[in-house]
């Protein structure tokens, strides 16, 4: 059987989703409970490589097993085992072909920033904090130039390899909400550090660093150091993920 599990996590006490051989990762947290409850030791296949500290809402992960346990139960039974950072919230048998990966067709990510003069506590690991005042306008003019399809050289870290550096953007929105601010990216796929590079990159721009025009020639230049810094990990969460063709 093909299980799909969608699951909620925070990522400040992990090394990220994938299993690694000397740190904690959610991977290896969601594999050990179902071995602990099914006796079965299954790897699962996460929709995506997120990084140290960063959270997810809607993850999708597969994995091929047979358990006695109800697909409706296995998620309370799963939730008993795991820690509370890690939530399981559905599981569902999906077809046979379905890949949390390769049948993605878009996935979203959204950094939140708390912009103000006084830090509260209450939002540490889930936003980064930057006292200075954004132009949350001119951060929006910006935005817009990272839509469309380009290469995104100029916003990733080294460190992973990929067939090609091209990604189409289909949304990137900047909102403010009182002290915080949001920066929304859903696009076909994502680069090392992709999402974190676009959100320093509008930062920069929020500082007055950048001005509308600036992006389009960054991302033409594919020059990482022209671009803004990569953003903490704690303020950035996977916040969707599709698969239905047409649903982008």
């Amino acid at each position: 059987m093909n299980i799909r599990l969608t699951l909620n996590y925070l990522g400040t006490a992990y090394h990220g989703w994938q299993r690694q051989q000397n740190a904690v990762t959610i991977q290896q947290t969601l594999e050990d409970a179902f071995a602990s409850l099914t006796g079965v030791h299954t790897p699962f296949i996460g929709c995506g490589r997120t990084d140290a500290g960063v959270h997810a809402r809607g993850y999708v992960a597969n994995t091929r097993a047979e358990t006695g346990i109800p697909l409706e139960k296995l998620p309370l039974a799963l939730n008993a085992r795991l820690p509370r950072d890690i939530s399981v919230f559905a599981a569902e048998a999906a077809p046979e072909e379905f890949h949390a990966v390769f049948s993605c067709t878009a996935k979203e990510y959204t950094y939140t920033i708390q912009n103000g003069r006084v830090r509260d506590p209450f939002l540490n690991d889930r936003t980064m904090f930057i006292p200075a005042p954004l132009d949350v306008e001119r951060m929006q003019a910006c935005s817009a130039e990272f839509l469309g399809e380009h290469d995104f050289s100029a916003v990733r870290s080294l460190g992973s390899n990929v067939s090609t550096t091209v990604r189409t953007v289909y949304d990137c929105e900047v909102a403010a909400q009182g002290s915080l601010i949001t920066i929304r990216i859903k696009a076909s796929g994502f680069l090392y550090n992709m999402a974190r590079a676009m959100a320093g990159t509008l930062v920069y721009a929020g500082l007055g660093k950048l001005a509308p025009g600036d992006i389009a020639e960054i991302l033409q230049s594919g020059d990482r150091r022209l671009a803004g810094p990569t953003l903490e990990a704690g303020g950035l969460c996977m916040t969707g993920v599709w698969y239905e063709k047409g649903s982008v």
